[in-house]
């Protein structure tokens, strides 16, 4: 696990370098994808190529699952990427974005790494090994999420989603959770808005949408940080609904949203 890890976090390192390198004042949309604000550039696809490729040249029979490219390969480790987490956010040159990896075996996740390139910071959490973030100068930083805050008190990060419909019930459920809590942020980024709850910059997490990559290596992180996250109702989290903070806080936080009914279309 520990050579998982240490790999992953320098490809981590190396594509979030290129990225940071080669991005153009204003990255251009080569695609979309589910709507006309769901968007693709060419560093992303560029960065996925290159993460690929080094695992490929280090570990030839492992699978691979990317935003861009799909599935490759059925050995039992499988790398679970996302090349440019929060691609908006890269192209209006807005700080949260990041390039994650995380690695499975046997189905389970046992490394995550999430690199929040323009912030000069590099997530990691390894199964049953704590979670840590690096930054240049700096000695490693142990994560733990906040614990003890309730409801009221806490400030809860959410994203929305790019279809109208969905954007809709996503405002009408936030409405409602509004008055509940602190306040709300919306950094752009699944995994570093993960990430976050494992620093304790933000209390909790919840959204509809995000996909396996976009939250594989960030739950992980946040997770190994002392956070629990899963979806309604005792499932798992999924791209229905993902929920992630402390035990307490993320019951309290559930049985807000339950009633709410945040996983129906508009």
């Amino acid at each position: 696990m520990t050579d998982l890890l240490d790999l992953a976090v320098s490809i981590a390192r190396e594509a979030g370098d290129m990225l940071l390198a080669e991005r153009p004042a204003r990255p251009e949309v080569v695609e979309t994808k589910s709507s006309r604000t769901d968007v693709v550039t060419a560093l992303d696809r560029a960065s996925e190529e290159l993460i690929r490729a080094r695992v490929q040249a280090a570990r030839p029979g492992d699978a691979f699952l990317g935003e861009e490219g799909g599935e490759t390969g059925q050995g039992r480790v499988r790398w679970i990427v996302d090349p440019v987490d929060g691609t908006v956010n890269f192209m209006y040159g807005l700080p949260d974005w990041a390039v994650s990896i995380a690695v499975e075996v046997d189905g389970e996740i046992v490394a995550g790494v999430v690199n929040v390139v323009p912030r000069g910071e590099l997530f990691a959490a390894g199964k049953g090994g704590g979670a840590e973030l690096f930054r240049q100068g700096l000695p490693a930083e142990r994560l733990s999420c906040t614990t003890g805050v309730p409801l009221s008190q806490a400030l809860i990060a959410t994203g929305f989603g790019y279809l109208p419909g969905r954007r809709a019930v996503q405002a009408e459920v936030l409405t409602h959770v509004l008055p509940k809590v602190r306040d709300i942020r919306r950094g752009g980024s699944c995994a570093a808005d993960l990430c976050s709850v494992a620093a304790g910059r933000v209390d909790g997490y919840y959204e509809r949408g995000p996909q396996y990559w976009d939250f594989a290596a960030g739950g992980l992180i946040a997770t190994e940080a002392g956070a629990r996250i899963g979806g309604l109702r005792g499932r798992p989290y999924n791209p229905d609904l993902t929920l992630c903070a402390a035990p307490a806080l993320f019951q309290d936080l559930h049985d807000l949203l339950v009633p709410l009914d945040p996983e129906r279309d508009a």
